[in-house]
């Protein structure tokens, strides 16, 4: 059977600790680098064995025991290595020695299967006589899986080289052979000592030295005429059937077979599955490549070439790279050529993509076989994920003027669309597609209307609502003339996007029209990126639930029609519909990891970003949220899509709000106002309104703050609309509430009027949030109107009382209204409290204290309890948690006084009192105490 060392050391410590003491013999065997003297020494110092005397033995080495070693009347523990060295005479001796094991004793006899004189026979050709009493066990060492490599790999290079590329590579090229694996990280280790883990800088570190010896030894000691066979597998470098290994050798059928089971035998080859030969260790093959002179090792890759092209399927690729190696040029652009197009046809894009980027970097590459192979390295890079060698790859090509007109034109419209799409450079990208609409418009009608297709999406910065309109038009007719249904799919795909982020009506009626039962891959893949474009455009609107079968319909889509950019670009959807539906459990964590899967790419993860750092601003994370809202710096916010730059906007003028950074908030609410207002697709104001509209108005532009309410009911019109539509009542109870609070003291009726009219406006915004539902945003709205009802309450309390105006800490704040007051509040107290509780069940932690701490400034005294605060010895008070919770999330002292209506200083005491209850040495420290207390 076939073992690991664990395995083999278990079955040794129950046969020598069972029942009866009776002696036991144990075969292993292992290739060569599979641990086989590691075994030996850890059977030396197994602890359950019992007393006895053990014996080392290394065959090979001279000397040894005598057969007479074998009667011992003491308990012995025999540990005999590498019995393939061993001559007659020694196998001789060993044999009488395990003959004669008496009681209790034992003996492990390790060897290399593919080594030993007599296959099958690790003690020779004469026979053996087991003694009745002696058991006897056999174990085949295991190379090891890709869990453990990783392991390994871990230990050797720390936990950031060790990325599942690297683990992969590493397993493939070493077949788990502990020693190579070993062995290969050290050089690894010594190559790169800031290893990225990536494939290729495993591939570059080379051969192990002691690999490469032991193979080379091994292809030495076959005879010089059969050796070409174990050079055909070098070349090959993969499993390869007898008759492959003939013909590539050059050798022919009868004397290609015996110089196979020469090598076979001389373990210079091994048989790695029913009728398929090669190394054991898929490495060995690079040691063996370099030893061939240049021309023999071109007519082998030549021969090589010319086999794997009868294969079914053909690994085009592997032709290409075999032509390249025998010189021959022109072949192997041919075959680069049909691999790239296998690819695509396939959904490889990635494969295709970095053959052809690899292919098209060369220097000196004709240019006909430049104005094939561009084409293919852009659809498919379009389509698939990009890298930033595929853009600066294809704006080098762009420029070549020898290149055909039309070859020009599409080159230039698939840069522009992976600019725009990918890498998020849409002013440069739209410069680029309309140059590009412009180079087609006469030569290639089909992908003119592409290109204009392209300009029709809206999400991008700096362009208005009415110029995509325009290139609609425009891109529908040069659609329609070509006669080619997947650019009609693609049109109306683009189409149904831009009117769905408008709002308009047809929109549900042309979702409608995409064809997602077409038989044509093409117009499939159109119809996938047209539900998705439907999907994040109706779940920006808030038709949330019709948002999520638009997007799992397109996904499917996008899936089996092999469009892996549509495919990544639904998953952000998805991540912002789970944020604004409430389903928070885990969404942090989802986010992080399409950030880290995509990070080659980080655009594409735009949405992952933006929705990580709204989490963290409610979690109270604000350091957090400003890395996660500016991209963690890996690309400007000001590339952003136009609904996306604003949500981030809405959240960054947020948390300057709550720090009483309110010129900031203004200014930065002006400018991301003027981004969707330059645009024109005004539901996209919905994330940005309120926290845009309480900036101006809070920095005493009052007027501002009303424009932007009246144009953003403006550009609403009667648009279904349902977030901006709510959005826009919060935005108004917002204004309302801020122009009430600036009344003064010369106005309190009419400061109170105006504080129950924005508490009304809140709560019909909370209402329709509900109905979205959107319970985050109605938590939020609900916690304004009883914010409203409170502060209007207290203005109308009698003067003797001294409760009008704000409390200035809410320490302060105890002494219950008088009791008609009290009654009338009651229903707003019992809201908010729900609502405070709604936040901590999301997880909003820095919602949830400023929603109790408002509670508590009209929280009525409870029955029986005795005047003065309670007492709460060596337990944390509520306050006191409360406030320690922020601390830990990242709040400062200031923060946490203004989400609380506290002083500093208030907090301070309160947070020295957290710490000095929990044993807490720092906030850090205060946090692990906190998530340790029951």
């Amino acid at each position: 059977m076939i073992t690991t060392c664990g395995s083999v050391l278990r079955s040794f410590a129950r046969a020598l600790t069972g029942p009866r003491a009776e002696p036991v013999l144990m075969f292993v065997e292992g290739a060569a680098g599979e641990g086989k003297s590691h075994l030996l020494q850890e059977l030396a110092d197994l602890p359950d064995a019992p007393e006895s005397a053990r014996r080392w033995w290394r065959c090979g080495a001279g000397g040894g025991p005598s057969e007479e070693d074998g009667h011992r009347p003491e308990a012995t523990l025999w540990l005999v290595d590498d019995v393939h060295r061993a001559d007659e005479d020694e196998l001789r001796r060993l044999r009488g020695v395990l003959e004669g094991l008496g009681p209790g004793s034992a003996a492990a006899v390790t060897y290399r299967p593919e080594e030993i004189e007599v296959p099958g026979l690790p003690l020779g050709g004469t026979p053996m006589t087991y003694p009745g009493r002696l058991t006897v066990l056999t174990n085949r060492l295991a190379p090891w899986d890709e869990e453990r490599v990783r392991r390994a790999t871990e230990e050797a290079l720390g936990g950031s080289g060790c990325t599942a590329e690297a683990v992969t590579r590493l397993h493939e090229r070493t077949g788990g052979v502990p020693r190579v694996v070993v062995d290969l990280l050290a050089m690894v280790r010594e190559q790169w000592p800031a290893f990225t883990g990536t494939a290729a800088e495993v591939d570059a570190a080379g051969v192990p030295p002691r690999l490469a010896e032991l193979v080379l030894s091994r292809t030495h000691a076959v005879p010089p005429e059969h050796r070409p066979v174990v050079w055909a597998a070098a070349v090959l470098d993969g499993p390869a059937g007898r008759d492959e290994l003939a013909a590539v050798s050059g050798l022919g059928a009868g004397t290609g077979t015996g110089a196979l089971l020469g090598a076979l035998e001389g373990a210079a080859l091994a048989e790695l599955g029913e009728g398929r030969y090669g190394f054991a260790v898929p490495l060995a093959a690079s040691a063996v490549r370099a030893t061939l002179p240049g021309p023999v090792r071109q007519d082998l890759h030549r021969r090589a070439a010319n086999v794997l092209s009868r294969r079914q399927p053909v690994d085009w690729a592997a032709v290409a790279g075999h032509h390249r190696a025998a010189g021959e040029g022109h072949r192997w652009l041919r075959a680069v050529e049909r691999a790239a197009e296998s690819a695509e046809a396939s959904g490889r894009h990635e494969q295709a993509i970095t053959l052809l980027e690899r292919t098209l970097a060369l220097p000196g590459l004709p240019p006909q076989a430049r104005a094939r192979l561009a084409p293919l390295l852009a659809r498919n890079a379009v389509t698939g994920l990009r890298s930033d060698q595929t853009v600066e790859v294809l704006a080098q090509i762009v420029q070549d003027a020898a290149l055909p007109p039309a070859v020009r034109g599409e080159l230039r419209l698939d840069l522009g669309l992976m600019l725009c799409n990918q890498m998020g450079r849409s002013h440069e990208g739209w410069q680029v597609l309309e140059v590009a609409a412009g180079e087609l418009r006469d030569v290639r009608s089909v992908l003119a209307a592409r290109a204009m297709a392209a300009l029709v999406t809206p999400y991008w910065p700096g362009v208005s609502v009415e110029v995509h309109r325009g290139w609609l038009i425009q891109a529908v007719a040069a659609a329609d003339d070509s006669g080619d249904a997947a650019m009609r799919t693609a049109v109306l795909a683009n189409h149904v996007g831009l009117a769905m982020s408008c709002a308009d009506p047809e929109a549900w009626e042309l979702v409608e029209q995409l064809p997602v039962q077409s038989t044509d891959p093409a117009c499939l893949r159109q119809a996938a990126r047209g539900l998705c474009n439907a999907a994040d455009s109706a779940v920006w609107l808030g038709f949330y639930e019709r948002g999520a079968d638009l997007l799992a319909a397109g996904r499917d889509l996008s899936a089996r029609s092999g469009a892996p950019y549509t495919e990544h670009s639904a998953m952000g959807t998805r991540l912002l519909q789970q944020w604004w539906t409430g389903r928070w459990l885990g969404l942090d964590k989802r986010c992080e990891d399409f950030v880290a899967a995509t990070a080659d790419m980080p655009f594409i993860a735009s949405d992952a970003y933006v929705v990580r750092g709204l989490l963290a601003v409610a979690q109270g994370d604000w350091g957090e949220a400003r890395s996660w809202l500016s991209q963690q710096g890996t690309f400007g916010t000001e590339k952003l899509p136009v609904p996306l730059g604003a949500a981030a906007a809405g959240a960054v003028i947020r948390l300057a709000l709550a720090r009483q950074e309110v010129t900031a908030a203004a200014e930065h609410a002006r400018a991301a106002w003027k981004v969707v207002a330059d645009k024109g697709v005004w539901p996209w104001a919905a994330e940005l309104a309120p926290w845009a509209v309480e900036a101006l108005a809070r920095a005493g532009d009052g007027a501002g703050a009303h424009t932007m309410v009246r144009n953003f009911a403006q550009g609403l019109g009667r648009r279904d609309a349902p977030a901006a539509r709510a959005a826009l009542v919060w935005s108004r109870a917002v204004l309302t509430e801020t122009e009430a609070e600036a009344s003064g003291e010369a106005s309190a009726e009419g400061r109170r009027s105006g504080l129950l009219e924005a508490a009304a406006l809140y709560g019909e915004a909370a209402a329709a949030y509900g109905e979205l539902p959107r319970p985050y945003s109605q938590a939020l709205t609900t916690e304004g109107a009883a914010r409203c009802a409170i502060a209007a309450d207290t203005e109308g309390a009698p003067d003797d009382e001294g409760a009008s105006g704000p409390v200035p800490d809410a320490e302060a704040a105890s002494r219950p209204a008088p009791a008609p007051e009290e009654d009338a509040i009651l229903p707003v107290l019992a809201e908010l409290e729900s609502c405070a509780q709604r936040f901590t069940d999301l997880g909003a932690v820095w919602d949830a204290a400023r929603a109790r701490a408002l509670l508590r400034t009209r929280q009525p005294v409870r029955k029986g309890r005795p005047p003065g605060r309670p007492s709460h010895a060596d337990q944390l008070s509520p306050r006191e948690e409360e406030v320690a919770q922020l601390a830990v999330s990242g709040l400062t002292n200031r923060e946490i006084a203004a989400t609380l209506h506290l002083s500093p200083r208030t907090v301070e005491q309160h947070i020295a009192g957290a710490m000095r209850k929990t044993g807490a040495l720092s906030r850090r420290d205060l946090a692990h105490r906190l998530d340790a207390t029951p």
